[in-house]
């Protein structure tokens, strides 16, 4: 298994995943073991075992192997019977029908989020906006990640429904791993982070249509660099 150095948030940065707030252990093992499946410092195709994660991350058995289960629900490993826990592998053409769902989910939680946020998650999203502006400036891909994550929890924070949040909840992971797997080939990050600002801060604003415009202007560039990964691959 390859060694892995998660680079680590810090603490008193508004924009560090899920806000600073550690949460359990289990949230702890799921949040860096997402950020390296995502940024694929664990790739695609390899095997993990949960003493070399526990002992790479500090963390016990248990909360890893539990976060492993997560991880797995949301697509990003296979928990094999006996043999162990696979990183999933990418398919491009897969990703291409994730995002017919991620429209119609998202551009309803957008909304949503506009219309429900509180003063205090208003400015939290203004906050991201600002983030996401930086990001943009300073072409950083690992800070555009986390910031993406934390704009997509806000958003389900925001929007006050269950249901929505679960479906999110399978999508996102994959999502943000693709984009990272191919984004140097063709995609381009500040503007990425750009159309994620301005969605932050319609929401922010609590502009619901704007949120949602924000949001499909988001998806159409998402869907391009899809495709043109699609047409590079096959």
């Amino acid at each position: 298994m390859t060694e892995i150095t998660p680079r680590p948030a810090k603490s008193d940065d508004p924009n560090a995943p899920e806000n600073g707030r550690s949460g359990t252990l289990t949230d702890r093992a799921y949040r860096q073991l997402e950020e390296l499946i995502v940024t694929l410092q664990l790739a695609p195709g390899e095997i993990l075992s949960e003493q070399s994660l526990s002992k790479d991350l500090g963390i016990g058995r248990t909360p890893i192997r539990e976060a492993l289960q997560r991880l797995a629900r949301e697509g990003l490993v296979v928990i094999l019977p006996r043999k162990g826990v696979l990183v999933s592998d990418t398919n491009p053409r897969k990703q291409l029908l994730l995002l017919e769902v991620r429209r119609e989910i998202e551009r309803m939680m957008s909304r949503a989020a506009a219309s429900r946020r509180t003063p205090d998650q208003a400015r939290r999203f203004s906050d991201i906006a600002e983030g996401m502006d930086l990001a943009a400036e300073q072409n950083d891909d690992i800070a555009f990640m986390r910031l993406d994550r934390d704009l997509n929890l806000l958003v389900i924070e925001a929007a006050h429904n269950e249901y929505a949040e679960r479906t999110m909840g399978l999508m996102q992971g994959l999502s943000r791993r693709f984009w990272y797997l191919h984004y140097k080939q063709a995609a381009d990050l500040p503007l990425c982070a750009r159309l994620h600002a301005e969605q932050a801060r319609s929401i922010s604003a609590g502009e619901a249509d704007r949120a949602a415009t924000a949001l499909d202007a988001l998806i159409d560039y998402t869907e391009s660099f899809t495709r043109a990964t699609v047409d590079a691959r096959f």
